[in-house]
């Protein structure tokens, strides 16, 4: 089922935009708004993939406007925003 907005269980998951293309990973959902580290490390990949994640200096909120859909593998952006 596809959603455009974000959940806790969406920490751990890819970030696209609109072509496909991988952009980032969701490190952290903190109060509805996802956390999204562009250059993740295995470090960062398994402490999301836990539920472990903790946003820092180097992740970006994802504003909710930007998203296109969330599946239950990636969060896709919308095209030329």
């Amino acid at each position: 089922m596809e959603r455009n907005h974000v959940t806790d269980d969406d920490q751990g998951k890819e970030v696209v935009d609109a072509h496909g293309k991988k952009i980032g990973m969701v490190t952290e959902v903190k109060s509805g708004t996802a956390y999204v580290n562009a250059d993740p490390g295995i470090t960062d990949t398994i402490r999301s993939k836990l539920g472990w994640g903790d946003a820092d200096q180097d992740d970006y909120a994802l504003e909710e406007n930007r998203i296109h859909t969330i599946t239950d593998d990636e969060i896709r952006l919308k095209d030329g925003l």
